[in-house]
């Protein structure tokens, strides 16, 4: 079964994005997509300052199946990543919503943010891929 949080926003290509306040969000690969692409072996951290646009791969999660980009879901700049992610990547698997998350980015526009998924919203494309 898949986990969502609520108090997330989320993209079609399956990255969750949390607001911690100040236009800064945390950005991470969501339960479903973790569980698709099976254990973590290597995570790909993007660049501290690195800018990026809405839809540009920010990062990349490798696991035993396959390598996957992970997109910036908000055009803006990094400010932190998860460096725990490099010595310990099986964390985007043991706990997608809390220490897997992959980097945060300052949002250039909080409007790209508020027209991301809604957990119910994302429940339904994930529901529509299985069929």
């Amino acid at each position: 079964m898949m986990d969502t949080a609520a108090n997330r926003r989320y993209t079609e290509s399956h990255e969750w994005v949390e607001d911690l306040g100040d236009g800064r969000l945390r950005i991470g690969i969501t339960d479903h997509a973790q569980e698709a692409l099976g254990d973590m072996v290597y995570v790909e951290l993007p660049e501290l300052g690195a800018e990026y646009k809405k839809g540009d791969p920010c990062a990349v999660v490798e696991s035993v199946k396959a390598a996957s980009d992970v997109y910036a879901p908000v055009s803006g700049e990094v400010v932190e990543v998860n460096e725990q992610l490099a010595e310990s990547p099986d964390l985007a698997n043991t706990s997608p919503f809390s220490e897997g998350w992959i980097t945060v980015i300052k949002a250039a526009d909080m409007s790209e943010y508020n027209a991301l998924l809604d957990a119910v919203a994302y429940a339904e494309v994930v529901a529509a891929e299985a069929h």
